[in-house]
């Protein structure tokens, strides 16, 4: 079974005599070690899934299952056990304790975990805060440390517990542009050396230009990509993608129903809120006279990628 498996997933709220539906039928599987990124507008209902397979919220209807164990019917101090040994969170805000040293912040989780010695949850701390280049500043508490460094220590505390499961909402939301690229770039890092799989709630589209696999999320429903699984030539997806292209400002657009950033000058845009219009004979002229326009922006393997599609004769 899938490391998380969520099957018709709905979730209600009850605001006075009003019920409102966040999430209506959500049937979604993560494989262990996916780098996945679930994107939406605001109010999609994006948030609350990711609450939903953290158990921090329990669904109004359908299944979740969680390393092949469901989660449903089971206690608070069930959950919360759950939580400390098998999920790690990164939030937008780092939710720090002012009060703690960035060590002490790491080791709060460990103190869930009652079978860990002094030592070794002191190992565990100092490992982490390497890993995330911040050992040298393992006695300064957050009003000493930088956004940056700040969510650095978010991200250690989240690795702490070695959990299989690390769910990222909005974690770059607060950060400036430099910033925000190398936190990415360590949680990416993170997921290559160590198969952590992460679960990102994202409008950042660097996250979802690097994610293994993108879910779109709208009005509690999943919109499922517009092309079937299967396996293409690289010629024919050439031909699918070539009338999604058109050029505004000298910048290179793809258009798809969702938004992505797959490389830099490569952006998808929303066809609803855009003017497609044809293609342009300088776009054809373009990709017809040099093919590897194609490889230096990696539109078919981004695009394969976002589609689930796999390409034959590509990486």
């Amino acid at each position: 079974m899938s490391l998380v498996q969520i099957e018709n997933v709905s979730k209600v709220y009850t605001l006075g005599e009003q019920q409102v539906q966040a999430l209506g039928g959500i049937t979604l599987s993560v494989e262990e070690g996916e780098y996945l990124a679930i994107a939406g507008p605001s109010g999609s209902g994006k948030s609350t899934l990711l609450n939903l397979i953290g158990c921090i919220d329990t669904p109004s209807r359908g299944k979740i299952f969680i390393n092949g164990h469901d989660v449903g019917g089971r206690t608070a101090d069930q959950l919360a056990d759950l939580r400390a040994r098998t999920i790690g969170f990164i939030f937008q805000t780092f939710n720090l304790l002012p009060v703690l040293t960035a060590a002490e912040n790491v080791e709060y989780p460990l103190l869930q975990i009652k079978e860990l010695s002094t030592k070794e949850r002191s190992n565990r701390v100092k490992k982490y805060l390497d890993i995330v280049g911040l050992d040298k500043f393992a006695r300064h508490r957050p009003n000493q440390l930088s956004g940056g460094q700040r969510q650095r220590v978010a991200i250690a505390r989240a690795l702490v517990t070695q959990p299989k499961i690390i769910l990222a909402d909005e974690p770059t939301a607060n950060l400036d542009h430099k910033t925000g690229e190398g936190v990415l770039q360590l949680t990416k890092q993170i997921n290559r050396d160590f198969g952590a799989t992460f679960i990102f709630s994202t409008h950042d589209k660097r996250v979802m230009a690097m994610a293994d696999r993108l879910v779109m999320i709208e009005d509690g429903q999943l919109n499922m990509p517009a092309i079937p699984m299967e396996t293409v030539s690289a010629a024919k997806l050439r031909q699918q993608i070539t009338k999604f292209l058109y050029i505004e400002n000298h910048d290179v657009y793809i258009v798809a129903p969702w938004h992505i950033h797959t490389e830099p000058g490569m952006w998808v845009v929303n066809p609803s809120a855009t003017d497609i219009g044809d293609v342009t004979s300088f776009i054809q002229k373009k990709l017809d006279a040099n093919d590897k326009f194609y490889q230096d922006v990696h539109i078919l393997i981004s695009l394969a990628r976002l589609h689930g599609v796999k390409v034959d004769g590509w990486p």
